[in-house]
């Protein structure tokens, strides 16, 4: 007695077929974790420095600025590049007269340097001719409320 049978005469059942649902699974799986990755990393163009807090700080989202930095020996630096001071003034001029609407400047000090060395700092880039010029700084964690807290 022979039943029928699906199979083909090689042995092998039927055509070959890709499975596309595990495909389509896979890639959103990549998907998620690419913008996931790319949400979290910070684009830091200066030095790490010990940043003073203030409560009504804001992130910034731009990314087209350059970033100069002071340490807590006052040594200054543009974009992660150690500068001497003199030399400053002469590459923050060549940075305004490249860009149509001038640079934006982004000045960075350790919380511990000396007030006049960041203030030399911020001299030099109005010196320079340069306008959009801020101080960054670190958000400070909001109070806790006391009505909320338990003993």
């Amino acid at each position: 007695m022979k039943l029928s049978s699906r199979r083909s005469r090689n042995g092998h059942g039927g055509k070959a077929r890709i499975e596309i649902i595990p495909l389509i699974d896979i890639m959103f799986f990549l998907l998620a974790c690419f913008m996931l990755v790319s949400l979290s990393m910070i684009q830091m163009k200066g030095i790490k420095v010990n940043l003073p807090v203030a409560s009504s700080a804001q992130p910034e989202s731009k990314s087209d600025f350059y970033t100069i930095s002071v340490d807590k020996k006052g040594d200054v630096f543009l974009d992660k590049k150690p500068m001497d001071r003199g030399a400053l003034i002469a590459e923050l001029v060549k940075l305004n007269k490249a860009g149509t609407n001038g640079p934006r400047v982004y000045i960075s000090g350790d919380r511990e340097v000396f007030f006049g060395s960041v203030i030399d700092v911020l001299d030099k880039v109005k010196l320079a001719g340069i306008q959009k010029v801020a101080f960054e700084i670190n958000r400070a964690s909001p109070p806790a409320d006391p009505a909320t807290t338990k003993n």
